[in-house]
């Protein structure tokens, strides 16, 4: 089997999964606490996490010298529009990008932009739907970690794609794994066995899959770019989560 069939292999499991996640549990899907299962979350609460998050990052962007000028963004796996809407309050254009339709149906439900939001399914394993140098800034953040490596990596190849030279691109990512019990487990224990552990102990609808993308990997993935800075920005005791803020450059 081929790179490219590998590829939509894995990516056909993937939307299978989210689309359960999404159909049965979206917005805890999201954001996974295991006190907000069964419809724990609030919409305003929900949304209003997706502000706290925003909002630092983009204040991290001018801070750096890395705010683009233009105002249209790309929020990839956007889910239920949780940074989409908190996007839609810095910049003029936001297009979310998901490869589950239940969660661009709650998306569309929570969306609150005042029409400057956009959702999008993309089922394929690239950003084809967008042309080269079509955004300011590509946003994502706990979405590649879910994806099989091979595909990851591919889609950190589309963001430098889609992004004009002088924009940037904010990827929020495992590092790495802790070195506690749950990051072993996930470092060390095959695939497999650890779905199996999630839908039949943990009564997960669909099984979701961690990979780290250690910043040396990333910054191969991205030749001309820079990055300018990477924040460890969330805990836990399962990994090591960096923010990486990247300047695009100049494109052959």
């Amino acid at each position: 089997m081929g790179t490219v069939e590998v590829m939509r292999v894995g990516l056909e499991q993937v939307r299978r999964d989210w689309t359960r996640l999404g159909a049965a549990e979206p917005l805890w899907a999201v954001c996974v606490d295991p006190g907000k299962r069964g419809g724990g979350w609030d919409d305003d609460e929900f949304l209003a996490s997706g502000r706290a998050d925003i909002d630092p990052a983009v204040a991290r962007l001018e801070e750096l010298g890395l705010r683009p000028d233009g105002g249209r963004v790309l929020d990839f796996g956007c889910g239920a529009g949780r940074l989409s809407n908190a996007l839609a309050a810095h910049f003029d254009e936001v297009v979310g990008v998901d490869i589950s339709a239940p969660m661009l149906e709650e998306a569309r439900r929570l969306d609150r932009s005042g029409g400057r939001v956009s959702f999008v399914l993309n089922e394929r394993p690239d950003l084809a739907l967008f042309e080269d140098d079509s955004f300011d800034l590509v946003y994502t953040d706990l979405v590649l970690q879910h994806l099989p490596p091979e595909l990851a990596e591919g889609y950190v190849r589309e963001f430098a794609r889609v992004v004009r030279p002088g924009g940037a691109l904010v990827l929020g990512v495992p590092e790495s794994e802790r070195r506690t019990f749950k990051g072993m487990v996930f470092r060390h224990v095959p695939w497999p066995l650890v779905a199996l552990a999630q839908r039949v102990l943990l009564r997960y609808p669909a099984p979701m899959r961690m990979h780290v993308l250690p910043t040396e990997r990333l910054a191969e993935l991205l030749p001309g770019s820079r990055i300018a800075a990477s924040d460890e920005y969330w805990g836990g005791d399962h990994w090591r989560h960096l923010r990486h803020y990247v300047a695009v450059g100049e494109k052959a």
